[in-house]
C-alpha cells in the first residue's frame, strides 16, 4: 500500500511540474506579475552575487515589470518537450523546450531555447527553487540567425546564449572527426537521464536576455 501511495504522489507530482511550467508562460505573456512570482517560493533569488542579489516575491515582482515593460511589446511562449526526474518527493529537476515570439519595437524577434529547472515542494505546493535559461537564437523573423553568436536583440551587440554548454556531448561530438570508438555505454538508469547526459559537467555562466 505504501507503495502504491508513493507512486500516486510521483504521478501527481509529475502532473502539477507539468501544469508549473504552463502557468509560468501564460502569467508571463499576459503580464500578471502576481501570478507569476507566485510559482517561486517566499525566498526566491533574484539577480546574482555579482550584481548584487536580493530576495523575495516583491523583488522579483520588480524585476518582471521593468524586464517586461522595457524590452517587450508582446510576448507568447510555446512549451515543448519536458523531461522530469526526481531527487526524493519534494525536489525535482527538469529540462524543457521554448519557441517564443516577442514583438520588440519594430521587430519581431523569434526565439528557441530551453529552460533547465529545479523543483521544490514546500507545504505539499511545488515551486521553480531555479530556472536557468539556455538559448540558440533570437532573431528578427525576416532575418535567419546563420552563423555565430545568433542571439540578436534589436540594439544590442550579438552574443553567444550557451544553448549547447550545459551538456558536453555537443562539444565532444564535434571535437571528433567521425563516429565514437568507445563502447556504447548502457542506458540511463531511471530518474538520472539529465544528470548522465551532464556527467557532471559544470553549469554554464548564460547571459540572460
Amino acid at each position: 500500500m505504501t507503495d502504491v501511495l508513493a507512486r500516486i504522489d510521483r504521478l501527481e507530482s509529475l502532473d502539477e511540474i507539468r501544469q508549473l511550467v504552463a502557468k509560468y508562460s501564460l502569467a508571463l505573456d499576459m503580464r500578471d506579475a502576481d501570478a507569476w512570482v507566485g510559482l517561486f517560493p517566499e525566498d526566491v533569488k533574484v539577480g546574482s552575487n555579482a550584481t548584487g542579489a536580493s530576495t523575495g516575491r516583491a523583488a522579483l515582482r520588480a524585476w518582471f515589470d521593468d524586464t517586461m515593460r522595457r524590452q517587450f511589446d508582446g510576448t507568447s511562449h510555446h512549451i515543448g518537450g519536458h523531461i522530469i526526474e526526481f531527487d526524493d518527493p519534494d525536489h525535482a529537476q527538469g529540462v524543457v523546450y521554448s519557441k517564443n515570439e516577442h514583438e520588440t519595437g519594430a521587430e519581431w524577434v523569434i526565439m528557441q531555447m530551453m529552460y533547465v529547472d529545479r523543483y521544490e515542494r514546500i507545504d505539499g505546493r511545488w515551486y521553480f527553487r531555479r530556472r536557468l535559461p539556455l538559448y540558440w537564437y533570437a532573431t528578427d523573423l525576416n532575418k535567419p540567425p546563420i552563423g555565430s553568436r545568433k542571439m540578436r536583440w534589436p540594439g544590442r551587440e550579438p552574443y553567444d546564449g550557451g544553448y549547447h554548454d550545459y551538456f558536453p556531448s555537443w562539444r565532444e561530438f564535434w571535437t571528433r572527426s567521425g563516429p565514437a570508438e568507445t563502447p556504447v555505454a548502457a542506458p540511463a538508469p531511471l530518474e538520472k537521464f539529465i544528470d548522465t547526459m551532464r556527467r557532471g559537467a559544470s553549469a554554464p555562466a548564460i547571459r540572460v536576455r
